[in-house]
């Protein structure tokens, strides 16, 4: 075995691969932020280097990190985590790393074995990712977590404890597709003080969807996470990130502004009953797409538009608050529509509120 240091190159690392299998021997490779190191990641370490004869430890980068785990983090920088983690008798390599994939890396160190944590599993990791390392040959394994250690619970406890006198605001992830209108009703509402709330992160799963550009304007951070080949779908590495990023920005409630994708696990059950979604119809009146055609359709006399809880049915979680919008002689589906955009543009930001008051509260 080399000598240990507290980081090597990516060059370095392959020469150390194609060592051990001129030995018959076995490399594991694993990455990741290791900000905070604990337990979970002191046994998950130890689990994964048992798996082979050797363990590389691929460490994201500072600016990495920052752009996964967002605002404050890393906590500490790449060079302590590195020396921390090559202190370690389970780790045999580190390499930091700057980009938010360890793609790259692995295409070039080609390990045997891959191993990552139990809250990812095959089908779930990031297809780039993925494609690299079945192109390697490399042998994709899932280890277990352990069970309440982790770097968010860690920190989340923190947050918790310094806000104990209160004065917390309420922490908001934004997802679109679209305009952004909704999304920038709801930051009015906060600029005019009716919710205190802050938007975390704003994420879309289109690079060319105009919520994204609304957000730089107001200086928000943004996000676009690729979402997979079926229209309507998340794809399971897409849902998986999402849910990381929303987790990682320490997001309290989840705003679906025009959102064109069915949510499943993980983030369902992450923020369950913490994602809100704004219908433009009275539910449980015409759900799905096209409520506004939908109403001209059957001649209703009044339309309007509810804000409910987001399950795993589509449009069937639980009504927080609706509005009424009368349905004119000679509607349109775009007058009927910017009618009721309207409304959502007032009801939507009042029941956030009303909802994060109690969330604040502990309820």
């Amino acid at each position: 075995m080399p000598q240990k240091r507290t980081a090597a190159s990516a060059e370095e690392a392959a020469a150390f691969r194609e060592k051990l299998e001129a030995e018959g021997k076995k490399l594991v490779f694993t990455n990741g932020c290791f900000d905070l190191l604990h337990v979970g990641h002191v046994r998950y370490l130890k689990e994964a280097r048992a798996l082979g004869d050797a363990l590389l430890v691929a460490l994201n980068g500072d600016d990495s990190v920052a752009r996964l785990k967002g605002p404050g983090r890393p906590v500490n920088p790449a060079d302590d985590r590195a020396e921390i983690l090559a202190a370690l008798e389970s780790v045999d390599m580190v390499v930091v790393f700057e980009e938010e994939r360890v793609t790259r890396l692995a295409e070039q160190i080609r390990p045997h074995i891959y191993a990552k944590g139990g809250d990812y599993t095959v089908e779930s990791l990031n297809l780039e990712e993925r494609g690299a390392l079945e192109k390697a040959g490399s042998e994709i394994r899932i280890l277990p977590l352990v069970k309440g250690k982790s770097t968010s619970g860690t920190l989340a406890r923190l947050k918790k404890n310094n806000n104990a006198g209160g004065g917390r605001r309420l922490r908001l992830g934004i997802l679109g597709s679209g305009e952004g209108s909704n999304m920038e009703a709801i930051c009015e509402a906060i600029d005019r003080g009716e919710m205190d709330a802050e938007v975390a992160l704003v994420i879309s799963d289109r690079e060319d969807a105009a919520i994204l550009q609304r957000a730089a304007r107001r200086g928000l951070r943004v996000v676009t996470v690729r979402p997979g080949d079926r229209p309507g779908r998340l794809a399971e590495p897409a849902q998986k990130e999402i849910c990381d990023r929303l987790q990682a920005a320490q997001v309290d409630l989840v705003i679906l502004a025009g959102f064109m994708r069915v949510l499943r696990a993980p983030l369902l059950d992450a923020f369950e009953n913490r994602i809100l979604n704004v219908h433009p119809s009275l539910l449980p009146e015409f759900p799905g797409l096209d409520a506004w055609g939908q109403a001209l359709r059957a001649g209703v006399r009044e339309s309007g538009c509810t804000v409910h809880r987001v399950t795993a049915e589509v449009d069937e979680g639980a009504i927080l608050g609706q509005e009424r919008v009368p349905v004119l002689p000679g509607d349109t589906v775009e007058s009927l529509r910017e009618r009721i955009h309207e409304r959502e543009h007032t009801l939507y930001p009042r029941v956030i509120g009303e909802v994060g008051e109690k969330i604040l509260a502990g309820e």
